[in-house]
């Protein structure tokens, strides 16, 4: 007799792990494809020559594959990263999300399935198909200043891409430039310590090229593969 309640108590035990592991399973599997679902429908995607381009700006916390980018608001912490995060601009989350270098580069995935980050060449090839860099910018700024500063010069945003000024977060962690600057990462490296990336600015119509520090905070916009 004790035997077999010993017997049977074992196996409501087993039953009971098995189901909670299936629980577990379930609820993570459940939040990685919200996640990432989330992420696409925000792309929201745009074709611009024979690129297709998301028309936002990157908002998601998670990589691909489901492990979440910390977000650091500290400045000391920010400043010595060598691994990916994120945070709001002036930690505030009206503003736009920003992301380190470390987090465009790193194997998992920044960009959900189907989407990357674009290379130094793809942003060029975006650039001569809008008309070249003198004028690539017009194009691609949201028009008016609803979110950039007056006069946010020749914007028309003709190519769809609504580029709006989310600033940077600076690689010393203090925060510079909403309203007037917009940044985005490339996924190309420059050097150990610095990537390529583009500029926009509300006094003239140009896209600027330029490398800086890998710990920078800057907007990343997606491409599809």
């Amino acid at each position: 007799m004790k035997t077999t309640l010993k017997a049977g108590f074992a196996a409501l035990l087993l039953l009971l792990a098995i189901s909670c592991k299936k629980e577990s399973t379930v609820q993570f599997k459940a939040a990685s494809s919200t996640n990432a679902s989330e992420s696409v429908s925000a792309l929201a995607p745009s074709k611009i020559g024979t690129q297709v381009w998301a028309k936002k700006d990157l908002t998601t916390s998670y990589y691909r594959n489901g492990d979440k980018i910390p977000e650091v608001k500290d400045p000391g912490k920010w400043s010595a990263l060598t691994t990916g995060a994120w945070c709001w601009y002036n930690n505030d989350p009206r503003f736009g999300k920003l992301y380190n270098w470390y987090a465009v580069n790193d194997p998992r995935g920044l960009a959900p399935a189907g989407w990357h980050v674009p290379s130094d060449s793809e942003w060029t090839a975006l650039t001569i198909y809008l008309g070249g860099a003198n004028v690539a910018g017009s194009k691609l700024k949201e028009a008016g200043t609803a979110h950039w500063l007056a006069p946010n010069a020749d914007a028309t945003n003709s190519s769809g891409f609504t580029a709006l000024p989310g600033g940077t977060r600076y690689y010393l962690g203090d925060f510079f430039d909403a309203g007037g600057y917009g940044y985005w990462w490339t996924s190309t490296e420059s050097a150990s310590n610095a990537a390529h990336h583009r500029m926009l600015t509300y006094f003239y119509g140009t896209i600027s090229s330029f490398t800086d520090y890998k710990t920078n905070g800057f907007s990343v916009r997606c491409v599809k593969d």
